[in-house]
């Protein structure tokens, strides 16, 4: 199974959050301004906007998930860069599209440059950059040893 395709974020407003990830690069086919549902096209998976309510039913319809409105879930969703400037540049991009620094850019512990982010349903980004990162052809980071 090693591979994720798809990575489905419960939404409670579509309609913003199609237009925050729009605001702040996400690429997608979607037309619509209010669709039942989005996929954006990235380097080697998708990034999917279900409704929150639809999702959980979807996941059992009978005795669905109980959906939280607030806290910390253990999930964060990350972006890695090729420079700190881009890392700055992605922080303020989110900033002006609406969504909520919760860690401005700061040199970290493990040696790499980070900034994490709320996007506007509460989800977790982390933009990092560290300078012992490499990237294939396709842009994925390669993690050959930790």
């Amino acid at each position: 199974m090693n591979r994720i395709n798809l990575v489905c974020l419960g939404v409670k407003d579509i309609k913003a959050a199609l237009t925050f990830y729009k605001g702040i690069g996400f690429e997608t086919y979607e037309k619509a301004d209010t669709p039942a549902i989005v996929f954006f096209n990235n380097q080697g998976s998708k990034l999917e906007l279900f409704p929150i309510k639809e999702l959980a039913k979807d996941i059992n319809e009978a005795d669905p998930p109980v959906i939280k409105d607030r806290g910390f879930n253990g999930i964060t969703l990350a972006c890695n860069v090729k420079s700190e400037n881009e890392v700055d540049d992605l922080i303020e991009l989110v900033r002006q599209n609406g969504g909520k620094i919760v860690k401005e850019p700061v040199k970290v512990s493990w040696g790499g440059y980070s900034g994490y982010f709320q996007d506007v349903d509460g989800y977790y980004w982390e933009i990092a950059y560290s300078s012992s990162w490499k990237f294939d052809e396709n842009d994925m980071l390669i993690i050959e040893n930790v």
